[in-house]
């Protein structure tokens, strides 16, 4: 077997974990880890386990050659650095892949557990002295264990693949079959067989349906009860499998957060402060204000940034279906739950969960998450066993919750636990500041991803930015520049080509500020596009691209709005 030789850089807890999880492969070699710490945690297990230790990557890399190195210094310069000191055949893995590598070790010595203790469940089937029969719906004999063909002398390969209404007509496994109701205590004998049975029979049930029926000679108690362990084992499975498969990883930190305004850039210092702590943090503000982004920034600037951050949008799940959503299910909780599920808490363990608009979940829901809060455990729809979790909790909503509270709808003592650190995002009104510098940003993005050269605003076109009051805030500005950079032709972006997303009338009161009706755009848009690209079969195919809709769909239009083409 092929050895690979590995190095670390970074011996906190990252790398104490690959030393503990990487020296249980007989295949790999921890052959040097290096931190500039000397009171690393890491570097005391390495000395313990026979480990080669640096004072620096420099100086580990210039003495040994390596297959891997993982970097988990959770330095953004490091993993750099390090590729240019490493040859081309040396795999460089960083911090946030290493994290996702141990986790699905961990995950896979879970999965390895439950197969092997399916494995011992057959192996006790096949020792228990009652005999046991199962079918399909059809009657066709699906399994016999030792167990039958012992009290049977029938051999499994005689049985198996035969029809029980041919091989046993008057047995309890026909009249299960026949009525769908269970079958307890019917005497009868086995076509081929002298021997004398009693058989408890019962159907099996699988999402409300019979799918077969199962045979017991004799007592069942046990048998029934290791049953359902296999079921509990292979239900587990494929809840892993699932759940395992919706590990996400965060993207936005503060340095994505564009401010040049004192008001955000308060704000900003108060996050990052609040981003090292623990307590839970409730961030407020209009819709559009960027709450997710600091979301985003929050965990990623935490203790907990390589663990994973599960979000959920309180408003877009009904109410019945939330709390499954927020706390998972166990198998059978309710109609349709086939197999168990594991809920955002369990999924964000160790990390955080970002709670999306919080004033709209139900005042049950409420309740359960200031359980929740206060005892740091959950409960899985239809279970009965608390599981205690390790999460930081943050929460965003666009309501005022105490006008929520005022008028019943939401917990006093709940907005309490959540508002320990409040993070107020202001509006874009009251930060113009930074609609130039949003400006800038999006022109760069937009023109990569359109292939653009857009230069920048003209001042009217800045001073158009500036007058208007931004209901949508950050959002609505950003979506105006993706379709502005979309259509523009010169280099710069002038008052012309921003007017047609405003309301000249309300544009002129402050106070009546607004975007013109969406069909209205629609149609300057479409009229646009057919100028820029002509009205031929070509130039409408061309068209309804940069549109970003079908060919028929535009034709439609041409023709709902009367547009000459």
């Amino acid at each position: 077997m092929l050895e690979l030789s590995v190095g670390i850089v970074g011996a906190g807890k990252g790398g104490s974990a690959l030393i503990e999880t990487l020296s249980d492969f007989d295949n790999i070699k921890i052959e040097g880890i290096a931190d500039i710490n000397h009171e690393a945690p890491g570097l005391k297990l390495a000395i313990k386990k026979g480990i080669e230790c640096f004072e620096s990557a420099e100086s580990m890399l210039r003495s040994k050659t390596f297959d891997v190195i993982f970097e988990v210094t959770g330095d953004k310069d490091a993993a750099i650095n390090i590729r240019r000191l490493i040859p081309d055949s040396t795999a460089l893995v960083d911090g946030r892949t290493a994290n996702i590598m141990l986790t699905l070790i961990k995950d896979r010595e879970e999965l390895l557990k439950i197969k092997e203790t399916k494995e011992q469940l057959a192996i006790i089937l096949n020792s228990a002295q009652e005999g046991i029969q199962l079918v399909d719906k059809n009657g066709i004999i699906q399994y016999v264990n030792e167990g039958y063909t012992r009290i049977t002398g029938i051999p499994a390969n005689e049985r198996i693949g035969c029809n029980v209404f041919d091989v046993s007509q008057d047995g309890a496994l026909v009249e299960v079959l026949r009525t769908g109701k269970p079958c307890m205590g019917k005497p009868n004998r086995a076509v081929g067989s002298n021997a004398q049975v009693i058989s408890n029979a019962a159907p099996v049930i699988v999402n409300g349906e019979m799918t077969g029926a199962v045979v017991v000679f004799q007592d069942i108690s046990e048998v029934i009860r290791l049953t359902k362990e296999l079921k509990k084992s292979s239900s587990m499975i494929d809840g892993l499998k699932d759940e395992i498969k919706k590990m996400n990883e965060v993207k936005g930190t503060f340095d994505d957060i564009v401010a040049r305004s004192s008001v955000m850039q308060d704000v900003i210092n108060m996050a990052k402060k609040a981003a090292k702590e623990d307590s839970t943090v409730l961030i407020t503000g209009e819709s559009g204000t960027g709450k997710e982004l600091f979301a985003n920034a929050l965990h990623s600037g935490s203790t907990r940034s390589l663990k994973p951050m599960i979000k959920i949008n309180c408003a877009a799940i009904p109410a019945e279906l939330l709390e499954s959503e927020l706390f998972g299910h166990e198998a059978g909780a309710f109609t349709g739950a086939a197999k168990l599920k594991l809920g955002k808490f369990e999924l964000a363990n160790g990390g955080t969960i970002f709670l999306d608009e919080i004033g709209d979940m139900s005042p049950l829901l409420q309740a359960k998450l200031l359980r929740v809060i206060q005892e740091q455990e959950i409960e899985r729809v239809g279970g009965t066993k608390p599981i205690k979790i390790d999460v930081r909790i943050i929460a965003a909503t666009n309501q005022n919750l105490l006008e929520l509270i005022r008028v019943g709808r939401f917990r006093e003592d709940l907005y309490f636990r959540l508002n320990v650190i409040n993070i107020n995002i202001p509006p874009l009104r009251e930060r113009k500041e930074d609609i130039i510098a949003l400006a800038e940003t999006y022109i760069k993005e937009f023109n990569r991803k359109f292939y653009k050269n857009v230069k920048g605003l003209t001042n009217k076109a800045q001073d158009l930015l500036l007058s208007y009051q931004w209901p949508g805030n950050v959002r609505e500005l950003r979506n105006i520049f993706e379709r502005t950079i979309l259509m523009v032709e010169g280099e710069w972006i002038t008052e012309d080509l921003l007017f047609p997303y405003f309301n000249q009338i309300k544009r002129k009161d402050p106070e009546k500020n607004g975007l013109m009706p969406i069909e209205e755009m629609e149609c300057r848009m479409i009229k646009k596009a057919l100028e820029e690209y002509g009205s031929s079969v070509k130039g409408k195919q061309k068209a309804a691209k940069a549109l970003k809709i079908s060919l028929a769909t535009l034709y439609n239009k041409i023709k709902k709005y009367n547009i000459e083409a």
